[in-house]
């Protein structure tokens, strides 16, 4: 597959990203296209400001390193203005109803990025104001880390077909992004568990639905060995997300198989890489000679976030 000279079947229709549940194959391949067109570009001195004038409120309820700088470096150089909202302030959803802020900041604002707890918000905000509503994480989703997870599948292997990912760890809002992305574009998807710490099986049933289209595999099971065999790819994420504090002990307890270590990359296919969408424990959810070896990609997985956020943002709001 050639994503540089990708032609779609139909325009980009969508005006949201609350998640990649509804995005087609073709809708999942024009973003990882226009994002890898972006990357090359702005890499050889090419600029593309397809949103000047626009303004995007970024608002953040919960810690962000990647999310904050990257939406906010990116929408400077799409050429519109970043407008950091105070979550504090705002107090969305307790000091002033959602439909009530979207009402108002959609007057002022092209588009926002929320990265928040609950889904239902995400979509209130979407359906109640007149605006692009991009979902920059939620407990359920975490559409635009699966995005940039496949661009550098793709920038190292070229294609998704008959590409594995193994995701270890737990069926979170991570996972549940990677299996609607994967099996939209083609690429074969394991998620790997304890029991009881499954995905989703609504999100599974939507992922295997896309995966019928494409011919991609969609498989959750419990053993790390059977998991890993064949994948080109291994991908974790922390035991413990931010909101599940008080599980720390129970979760690592329940995980302690779970950790991708040099002894299961090597039990995967000979070329294959590790991801982290970050922060990582080194120690937990991976050894740190994995996470600082030389199959790992997480730091052009992190930059890859800049350049697909770009690309829906360009696509929503352009």
């Amino acid at each position: 597959m050639d994503l540089l000279n990708y032609k779609p079947t139909e325009a980009f229709k969508h005006k949201h990203l609350l998640s990649l549940w509804d995005y087609s194959p073709d809708d999942v391949l024009q973003l990882l296209a226009t994002g890898l067109r972006l990357k090359t570009d702005i890499k050889n001195g090419i600029e593309h400001k397809p949103l000047t004038g626009k303004s995007i409120g970024l608002y953040l309820s919960k810690q962000s390193a990647r999310t904050r700088v990257s939406f906010e470096v990116g929408i400077s150089q799409l050429g519109a203005q970043p407008v950091m909202l105070d979550a504090a302030s705002i107090g969305l959803g307790v000091r002033e109803s959602v439909a009530d802020v979207a009402a108002v900041l959609s007057r002022y604002l092209d588009g926002l990025m929320i990265r928040t707890f609950a889904q239902a918000q995400v979509e209130e905000l979407a359906a109640e104001g007149d605006w692009s509503v991009i979902n920059g994480l939620t407990d359920m989703f975490h559409p635009c880390q699966a995005l940039a997870d496949l661009l550098t599948v793709y920038e190292n292997f070229g294609a998704f077909k008959g590409v594995k990912l193994c995701y270890i760890g737990d069926g979170n809002n991570v996972a549940h992004s990677l299996l609607l992305g994967c099996a939209a574009a083609g690429c074969d998807i394991t998620v790997c568990t304890p029991p009881g710490y499954e995905p989703d099986a609504s999100v599974v049933e939507c992922a295997q639905g896309k995966a019928k289209q494409t011919g991609a595999t969609v498989s959750v099971m419990h053993d790390t060995l059977q998991a890993v065999k064949d994948a080109r790819v291994l991908y974790t994420d922390v035991w413990t997300s931010m909101g599940q504090e008080e599980e720390k002990a129970l979760r690592m307890n329940a995980f302690a198989g779970y950790s991708v270590t040099s002894e299961l990359m090597r039990a995967a296919a000979d070329d294959a890489i590790f991801l982290h969408c970050l922060p990582a424990h080194r120690g937990e959810e991976m050894a740190a000679e994995v996470i600082d070896g030389p199959q790992s990609r997480v730091f052009d997985q992190a930059e890859n976030r800049l350049h697909m956020q770009k690309a829906v943002m360009a696509l929503l709001m352009g």
